[in-house]
């Protein structure tokens, strides 16, 4: 699921270990610093200038500039790359802690349930196993990396370099009430109309939760081309609904050909977006 695989039985200052960590990162499904790759922070960490994560938010220009085969150009867009890290969500950043056993879609639920990396801190291993899909062993796994001194002065560094450990409110999106609502939905397959990751967000603006394996608290399967054969016999035997994209669609009340003859868009406005994705695009798609 793509959590951080780095780990070995010495204690922090294992080469390996830092450069696994600096290497999560700055990945794409994590901070995604353009600019910079896995022998960049290599380099880096052997030059003594970066230990933790934080570090990479300190580097200066005439710290890099001094390194052999850096150009201005290539220095510059490290440092913006790094400067534009801090505009990434609070989920992908917990993600990027590398906390073990803590996956993109684990930190997803996370941030969306406790909002901040404070409330999380302070949360007790019950409270986290309250969460939708949280077990008894990544609970044990948080609240050992909140009680390590040296990763709470990571999160601390972090914060003051203006990275993002809370949920911005004021971009947040409310929910719409619909049919779906409360649901709990897998989408399998490849679709016509709309990606993946554009199917999975209208789930999440009509109230409903995504998740990733077919099971008894499964509602809805929303199924594309190509839908693996195991998960279409496994939804059948469950007795879970199958939705095809224009059914999907239908029941949340958004076809193609309503959104245009009522100029709707969820939440009454054209240019909301969810996840980055334009819902005037969308409805103006195909």
């Amino acid at each position: 699921e793509g959590e951080a695989q780095h780990y070995c039985p010495i204690p922090k200052g294992c080469p390996t270990q830092i450069s696994g960590r600096l290497e999560h990162y700055i990945s794409r499904k994590a901070m995604d610093i353009m600019g910079m790759g896995s022998e960049t922070v290599q380099l880096f960490a052997q030059k003594g200038l970066v230990y933790t994560p934080a570090d990479l938010h300190t580097l200066t220009y005439d710290q890099l500039i001094e390194l052999e085969g850096f150009k201005e150009k290539s220095v510059n867009n490290i440092l913006d790359g790094i400067q534009q890290s801090k505009n990434v969500p609070f989920e992908r950043v917990l993600f990027a802690l590398g906390i073990r056993h803590i996956g993109a879609t684990v930190a997803k639920k996370l941030a969306q349930h406790f909002k901040s990396i404070d409330a999380l801190r302070l949360a007790t291993k019950e409270q986290i196993i309250e969460v939708e899909g949280m077990g008894e062993v990544i609970a044990d796994q948080l609240v050992s990396y909140f009680k390590d001194p040296d990763n709470l002065n990571l999160i601390q560094s972090l914060e003051h370099s203006g990275v993002q450990l809370k949920i911005d409110e004021s971009t947040a999106i409310e929910t719409v009430e619909s049919s779906i609502t409360g649901a709990k939905i897998v989408v399998s397959g490849v679709f016509s109309k709309y990606s993946r990751n554009e199917i999975k967000a209208l789930i999440e603006q009509y109230g409903a939760q995504n998740v990733g394996s077919i099971s008894g608290k499964t509602t809805y399967v929303v199924a594309g081309e190509g839908m693996g054969p195991s998960k279409l016999e496994k939804a059948n035997k469950l007795g879970i609904t199958i939705l095809s994209e224009d059914e999907f669609l239908e029941k949340i009340g958004w076809t193609e050909e309503e959104a245009e003859n009522k100029n709707k868009a969820p939440k009454k406005e054209k240019s909301k977006k969810i996840n980055n994705i334009n819902l005037t695009l969308l409805i103006k798609k195909n």
